[in-house]
């Protein structure tokens, strides 16, 4: 049964019609967007896309996604292996009945890149190489090693430390304890050669992100639980917030999965799942509630290889050439001759580095890889998961000691867990699979042929961080750091910076008792942390120009009373702020820093900002293009004038009338064809808002935006969820865009209107609620041969 926004419950009498159905339904609503997905899982891109994918799948196949997947499927527990082949199963069901548009409106399309193209049979395959795909989205400490060792090529270590300040002391942990921030490379010490295999590892980085959305400095997730001590109604509230790139369809799909006959079939559950998955990620089952946060976890490691220079296949580790691992790959393409090439492997991992080259390259050169050093990826991503078992055991769990049982299984892709259960209990687990590392600290990348610096295991999951029922009656994650500074295990050193947990742990004090409503109201909070520190520093400067006058009017306006700095839509003193903080940071450090490595916005530039406004005189400051010395003040002056101007261009030349909405737009792209640079498939498949959106990045409701790209919305919170454990049928919840896939069909779009207002959906529970609801039943009857 689907109700008005296409949410359908399924209910069967055995776990294998109830699989076969959810994946049957999910192909209905999302096939085309599976089968985008399962093409990068297994690096096939180019089949559909032709040569413009040929980097992205030259990079993705090193990685081997589809050959990890293959083992994990072979070792996998018989009775998860079922429900991945049952699923599969649904899925080819509906393929069964569909050919070419019939399937999407994207293979109307797709032809023009790919003639002939037709989508394979489904496989449990296809859904493992997305969990590593989400994984590796999920998982981007790397990009911060590279970060590291390009600015320190140019800058001096104590402004790396200014730029990778320590987290805030005044900022809370998740389970407080102390960490050791020595480096692995201090600046200077990366062998000459090895910073063009880091950059060409970027490359190939932003390649896949281009394609996920993932790689946002500062991207994260809120949740947060509380305990019947801090609630109206005496029991649990759980909040659940993922913050994802924005894109259409959804990332999510709700759902309901709901066995008639539970003793042989364990299921009874609702809540969020991805489209090429069985169960349920994010939700509630009759006992039990739980949400998700990316962990602030360092789960990489980069790892610089030397490389023989008589022979290319082999490595030094301690003093000797080892021979490397290497396998064949063989990419197709559509429209040209498939490209056969070799691939390395390290002890360490797969060699990531040097991937790239034309198609014209690879049918005249043949001299293979002319690096003294590659680099090499480790990773427990790169080995069998059991994060499949984990999800569904989730979704059986009826107690804490079975949720943690399950929990104990969420091996890659590192999150941070909230739970509640009807009894009145809360909770905390920490997962993923933590490396030991014995002569570093996961901040920079280290030699690889040096054994030393091999990781030693895996953190063992009894030794991972969790609470249950804290005595102050809350635990709240914003991907702030597990453990304070110098705490066992390691978990990770780089994170948010806890502007969120902060504001979060605020409102769930200062809120007391709770409600649902007042839950979702925290949801929708837009105050700026970053502010609070910079808005002082800029109404305390003497600038004689009308134009900063006016920002400054604005700006002291904005601060006043209960709303002060909140990022509302309709706030002309939003606007004024965000502006000049765009042009706070360009004047700062562009003169400094990279292309690629300048300020985006997030919380580790408040952070270093708040830090700078104590040094007033500091070289960051002063811009070195100019023939004078700028000290703070003047670039404050200046990045007043350049927002009013900025503004003034976008907004028009009343003040009063800007407002933050009219920059800080939301435009939901197809993935694929949504930026194909044709005019009518953009109309086709594209939705932009019909309100403009609050917030901004690392603020509650975080919707980012880029400082070097304009105001324009990337990433969202990419649902929402509030599940009250005291009446489970008070539940709610909404996502970004809606349930289907089809771009005319009534729900492709329908609940962009919900998510822009901070309006949710009931999230139905009961069967007779859900029967009330049904706006079409379809009834799946079982081939019984």
């Amino acid at each position: 049964m689907r109700d008005e926004l296409g949410v359908p419950h399924i209910y069967a009498d055995t776990q294998a019609d109830l699989f076969r159905a959810q994946g049957f339904v999910q192909a209905q609503d999302r096939f085309y967007q599976m089968d985008f997905w399962r093409h990068i899982g297994s690096a096939r891109l180019s089949e559909m896309f032709g040569e413009s994918q040929f980097e992205t799948d030259q990079f993705l196949r090193a990685l081997g996604f589809a050959d990890i997947a293959a083992d994990e499927l072979e070792t996998m527990p018989a009775g998860a292996r079922r429900i991945l082949e049952w699923y599969a199963e649904g899925v080819n069901d509906y393929l069964a009945t569909q050919s070419g548009a019939g399937m999407s409106l994207e293979y109307a399309i797709l032809p023009l890149q790919a003639p002939g193209y037709e989508p394979e049979p489904w496989t449990p395959i296809h859904t493992l190489t997305w969990a590593k795909i989400m994984s590796w989205d999920l998982s981007g400490n790397f990009r911060d090693e590279i970060a590291r060792v390009v600015l320190s090529d140019s800058l001096t270590a104590a402004q790396m430390d200014q730029l990778y300040p320590p987290y805030p002391p005044d900022h809370p942990v998740i389970v407080p304890a102390d960490l050791e921030t020595a480096r692995a490379w201090p600046s200077g010490d990366i062998p000459t050669g090895a910073l063009e295999a880091l950059l060409s590892v970027a490359k190939g980085s932003r390649l896949v992100d281009s394609l996920t959305g993932g790689g946002f400095e500062g991207i994260g997730s809120n949740n947060w639980v509380v305990d019947g001590s801090l609630t109206v109604s005496g029991m649990p509230l759980l909040a659940n917030d993922p913050h994802l790139a924005i894109q259409m369809p959804s990332i999510w799909y709700e759902i309901g999965i709901h066995c008639n006959q539970p003793v042989d079939c364990p299921f009874d559950v609702v809540g969020f799942s991805f489209p090429g998955t069985p169960g349920v990620v994010i939700g509630h089952n009759a006992t039990i509630a739980w949400g998700v946060t990316t962990e602030a976890a360092d789960t990489q490691d980069l790892f610089i290889e030397k490389i023989n220079p008589d022979n290319d296949l082999q490595y030094e580790v301690d003093g000797q050439w080892v021979d490397m691992d290497v396998r064949t790959e063989t990419i197709d393409i559509a429209g040209v001759e498939p490209v056969s090439y070799e691939v390395r492997t390290t002890k360490h991992g797969p060699i990531i580095s040097g991937l790239f080259g034309s198609l014209d390259d690879f049918e005249t050169v043949e001299t293979g890889y002319p690096d003294a050093f590659a680099v090499s990826l480790s990773w427990q991503s790169l080995q069998p998961s059991t994060l499949v078992e984990a999800i569904l055991g989730i979704n059986r769990a009826g107690s804490w000691e079975e949720f943690r049982e399950a929990a104990s299984k969420w091996d890659i892709a590192a999150q941070n867990l909230v739970y509640a259960d009807v009894e009145g209990n809360i909770g905390y687990q920490s997962t993923g699979e933590i490396p030991i590392r014995t002569d570093s600290n996961g901040l920079w990348p280290v030699s690889g042929w040096a054994s030393s610096n091999d990781w030693d295991g895996i953190v063992p999951f009894d030794d991972m961080p969790f609470i249950f029922n804290p005595e102050r009656g809350f635990i709240e994650t914003a991907n702030q750091p597990v453990l304070d500074r110098g705490a066992s295990p390691l978990i990770g050193i780089d994170g948010a910076y806890g502007y969120r947990a902060a504001r979060i742990e605020e409102m769930i004090v200062a809120n007391a008792p709770h409600t649902a409503e007042t839950f979702r109201s925290m949801q929708l909070d837009s105050k700026d942390g970053g502010a609070i520190d910079l808005v002082p520093a800029l109404l305390a400067v003497e600038a004689d120009r009308p134009e900063v006058r006016e920002i400054k009017g604005l700006l002291e306006d904005w601060t006043l009373g209960l709303e002060g700095f909140q990022a509302r839509a309709d706030s002309a003193g939003a606007a004024a702020y965000q502006a000049t903080w765009r042009h706070v940071l360009l004047m700062t450090f562009e003169d400094d820093l990279p292309l690629d490595y300048r300020p985006t916005g997030g919380s580790r530039w408040f952070e270093i900002i708040a830090n700078l406004l104590t040094r007033p005189d500091d070289s960051f400051w002063d811009d070195k293009r100019t023939e004078v010395t700028e000290e703070m003040s003047d670039i404050l002056a200046k990045a007043m004038l350049a927002g009013h101007s900025e503004l003034r261009a976008l907004l028009g030349s009343n003040p009063e009338a800007w407002r933050w909405g009219d920059l800080h737009t939301a435009e939901f792209e197809n993935q694929t064809l949504g930026q194909s640079g044709i005019g009518p498939v953009e109309w086709l498949f594209n939705r932009r808002a019909a309100h403009d959106v609050d917030g901004g990045p690392s603020i509650v409701n975080a919707t980012g935006w880029t400082v070097t790209e304009g105001f324009q919305v990337d990433w969202v919170p990419s649902m929402r969820m509030i599940v009250d454990l005291g009446d489970l049928t008070a539940s709610t919840s909404v996502h970004t865009t809606g349930q289907s896939g089809h771009a005319f069909h009534g729900n492709y779009a329908d609940m962009i209107g919900l998510w822009t207002e901070g309006r949710q959906h009931p999230m139905l529970w009961l069967p007779a609620d859900v029967e009330a609801a049904a706006r079409n039943t379809m009834v799946l009857i079982p081939d019984t041969g």
